[in-house]
């Protein structure tokens, strides 16, 4: 996505946030409002990717503690032309992945223990390789911005929503009511027109690193029917970080499809089997197909041995 593109949707998040200020307290509020929104931009920009580990309960790991994901991960960021990034895991038995960072050389990326105990090395091959794309082309910094930002819209809004607005405003108190409502519904679809885009982007990129569009797009297969059986607790209370995970950590039923920050899985796993049928990725880089070699799985940590280096992987 283009910087003007993205620039400008963040613009628009931050009038949405200076609205409800202004809807809540007037000029004054308004005024508050800018302050507040560029204090959390500067804030987003150095801790953002903390704050989105510490929400999801991610623990940092290195080579000793899981040293099977750690050296694949290794190994992919090497292929990418990326510097090492921090590597997390985070304990929920849903399969799920996302990456952060204002930018490649403050990146981290992290996965599930889900994800770790229920698909093939191929497939978590696949999955990371997705995110480091996301490192690569720098969408983890706009992704985190953006969730800060959304997340404190909606905070205003219920604020307005329960306490009441300012009614010498154009609307009066009706208006901090409706704006309330639909200045989170905004936010929202501004976060999937940057969310899809990147997406798609981010799987062509990552079938490229890993070698194999075909292990993606196993994985993503998984990974929907994995997300919409089990609960991720986490991604429940705090639904504005659900873009940044590779598919929608959020149950179908709780979350309505046409305000998804996701492309449908299904079109997603068909252009990257029709980039495969292309030849596009297939052995890349020096990447292995994955025909005939019977499947293998990472723990999630522990100091379970490496086997026989398999590929670039470790």
């Amino acid at each position: 996505m283009s910087f003007t593109r993205v620039a400008f949707l963040l613009a628009v998040m931050t009038g949405l946030f200076l609205t409800v200020g202004y809807m809540i307290g007037g000029p004054g509020g308004m005024i508050i409002a800018l302050l507040i929104a560029l204090g959390m931009n500067f804030f987003a920009y150095w801790n953002s990717d903390k704050v989105v580990l510490s929400m999801h309960g991610a623990r940092a790991v290195t080579e000793r503690d899981a040293p099977q994901l750690v050296g694949l991960v290794r190994g992919l960021a090497a292929r990418a032309d990326l510097p090492m990034p921090r590597v997390y895991i985070i304990d929920t038995p849903q399969p799920n992945a996302f990456a952060t960072g204002r930018d490649p050389n403050n990146a981290a990326v992290a996965a599930t223990t889900g994800l770790l105990s229920m698909m093939t090395r191929e497939q978590v091959a696949g999955v990371m390789a997705h995110e480091l794309a996301h490192v690569k082309h720098r969408d983890t910094l706009t992704m985190t911005i953006t969730a800060t930002i959304a997340g404190a819209i909606g905070m205003l809004a219920n604020f307005a929503f329960f306490f009441g607005g300012n009614r010498d405003t154009p609307l009066g108190g009706l208006g901090a009511i409706l704006v309330a409502i639909l200045a989170p519904l905004a936010a929202m679809i501004v976060q999937m027109a940057i969310s899809r885009h990147n997406e798609y982007n981010a799987d062509a990129e990552g079938a490229r690193i890993c070698g194999n569009p075909h292990w993606l797009a196993d994985a993503l297969e998984r990974l929907e029917q994995g997300a919409r059986r089990i609960d991720n607790h986490a991604a429940e209370r705090n639904p504005a970080t659900a873009h940044l995970f590779i598919v929608n950590p959020l149950h179908a039923h709780k979350h309505d499809s046409l305000f998804s920050t996701h492309p449908a899985t299904a079109n997603r796993v068909r252009a990257l089997r029709e980039m495969a049928a292309a030849g596009g990725g297939v052995g890349g880089g020096g990447g292995a197909g994955a025909g005939g070699r019977s499947p293998s799985r990472i723990p999630p940590s522990g100091g379970a041995r490496v086997g026989r280096r398999r590929g670039p992987w470790g």
